[in-house]
């Protein structure tokens, strides 16, 4: 692990409940980066998504994906901690299959296109090397 989840919030705003990124594991200044999200039954949001049948909401699915583009972001900036990262556009938005507690998402990112301080990513999200979610995002860094 290049970064856990102590070193993540030195860097990402996010805080519980909000922070879905509990590692990365590769990082390629502004080309790639490879997040994970360990899903847990405890998660505030398995209470209703759905009783006896828990599945993660394919937003925060998403959610976690751009936390971990905001690490490749704000990784690549100095003084990351006077930053945030706004998402502006998300396309191409798929969902394969559910994701359950007990599963391990693996982000990986990929940028397209780097202007300034925008940027254009895209990525997928795995389950056991199986694709569960896919997206392209784009972003912009500015002071918090």
């Amino acid at each position: 692990m290049i970064l856990d989840v102590n070193e993540i919030q030195k860097i990402l705003p996010h805080r519980y409940p909000f922070l879905f990124v509990d590692g990365i594991v590769e990082m390629e200044r502004l080309k790639r980066v490879v997040g994970i999200k360990n899903v847990t039954i405890n998660e505030s949001h398995f209470q209703g998504h759905f009783p006896g049948k828990p599945i993660m909401p394919g937003v925060l699915i998403i959610e976690a994906m751009v936390q971990v583009g905001g690490m490749l972001l704000l990784g690549a900036v100095p003084d990351p901690q006077s930053k945030v990262v706004y998402f502006t556009s998300l396309n191409n938005v798929k969902w394969r299959r559910p994701v359950k507690p007990g599963d391990q998402l693996r982000f990986e990112l990929d940028v397209l296109q780097v202007r300034n301080m925008m940027c254009k990513m895209q990525g997928v999200a795995k389950v056991d090397g199986e694709i569960v979610a896919e997206a392209e995002m784009g972003a912009m860094i500015r002071d918090r």
